[in-house]
């Protein structure tokens, strides 16, 4: 007879909150204890016995009772956990802030960066607060707040003609001028010639190329580029200084490979060598040369960093040079294969935001 009653902590529901609770019950995401307590208000509300429930939920009879009452009296509120004391804290809220304040200070001495052991022994010797290790790292985790991590940002003015400029180069890409070379060109400075200590062991079946961390270094190599934008075709120099002097003379080759009946045009970007004084008055002096700057830090705009790119994946990267002139000699190679088989990028940035400000 007692299964059969039912209980006085009636459970009635609308069609709103009925399909939020089976709402609750379908979600994936949902917390058990959630889901279990609207399984028992679903069920509460068809009229069922408290120990029908219990059955049904898999739950003590107990938790199906306070399940209900709750319900009636706080409603949709009663599904979430409520509040438990806990241990009163011993820190109060000023030691709690000091702790922020420390780790979001610059640390005094040599030492450049906190350490929650180096927090807490500052605080007892400044403050005369004596508080554990492990209990600045949960002050400082509740707050969500990490001395040890650091993200790099890069502090710019805004440019009113950012894409401007933008669209103008991509515009060149989209539609290069007729009776006219557009070439991209830049350098790539400082890369390295390394051979490993150990020689690297081969990709197996079921096991990846092993490849040892100990390297010798022999120096390093300068390139100096120019990507023919409409064939695809690279024009590279080893160099050994990068300097206005060494930019001029590199032009001074292009001026004298291209027909001298057509224009050329430059995408370069604003690199000292490439804005000089020397440089300026070398290219006043040669007005079929039409330079065309990318926008501060958007050297991403310029094509010859693709190439760039495929030439550290497929050479750089994983290459073992043995001195100076044998890193030299790869990159050259690499190159004048590259330009046997070269196609176009398919450049397609117009120049506009990709996105709504």
């Amino acid at each position: 007879m007692m299964g059969r009653c039912v209980s006085r902590d009636l459970v009635v529901l609308g069609p709103r909150r009925r399909g939020r609770l089976e709402a609750i019950v379908r979600r994936g995401t949902a917390e058990v204890r959630e889901v279990t307590r609207a399984k028992i208000v679903l069920a509460a509300a068809k009229r069922c016995s408290n120990a029908q429930i219990a059955a049904q939920v898999g739950v003590h009879v107990d938790t199906v009772r306070r399940v209900r009452s709750r319900f009636v009296v706080e409603g949709m509120r009663s599904l979430a956990d409520r509040p438990r004391p806990g241990r009163p804290l011993v820190y109060d809220l000023d030691a709690r802030l000091l702790v922020v304040a420390t780790a979001t200070s610059v640390p005094p001495g040599p030492v450049t960066v906190w350490t929650h052991a180096l927090i807490a022994a500052h605080l007892e010797q400044e403050h005369q607060i004596p508080i554990s290790t492990s209990q600045v790292g949960r002050i400082l985790a509740d707050l969500d707040v990490k001395p040890h991590l650091v993200r790099g940002w890069l502090n710019r003015p805004p440019d009113p003609e950012f894409f401007a400029k933008a669209k103008q180069i991509c515009e060149l890409y989209l539609n290069p001028p007729a009776d006219a070379v557009l070439l991209s060109i830049d350098e790539k400075t400082g890369i390295q010639a390394k051979s490993r200590k150990y020689q690297t062991i081969s990709v197996a079946p079921g096991r990846p190329a092993r490849r040892e961390f100990e390297y010798r270094r022999h120096g390093t190599v300068s390139l100096l580029a120019a990507m023919n934008v409409v064939d695809g075709t690279v024009l590279a120099s080893i160099i050994e200084r990068n300097d206005s002097v060494t930019f001029i003379r590199f032009l001074t080759e292009i001026d004298q490979m291209v027909d001298p009946r057509l224009d050329i045009h430059l995408v370069m970007d604003n690199g000292s060598s490439h804005t000089s004084k020397l440089t300026r008055g070398w290219l006043r002096a040669h007005p079929r040369f039409h330079v065309h700057y990318t926008p501060t830090h958007a050297s991403w705009l310029n094509m010859i960093e693709i190439w760039f790119s495929i030439l550290t994946r497929k050479v750089l990267r994983r290459g073992e040079f043995y001195s100076r002139q044998h890193l030299a000699e790869k990159i050259i190679e690499f190159a004048c294969d590259y330009d046997d088989k070269a196609k176009p990028f398919r450049w397609t940035y117009d120049g506009r935001p990709l996105k709504a400000a």
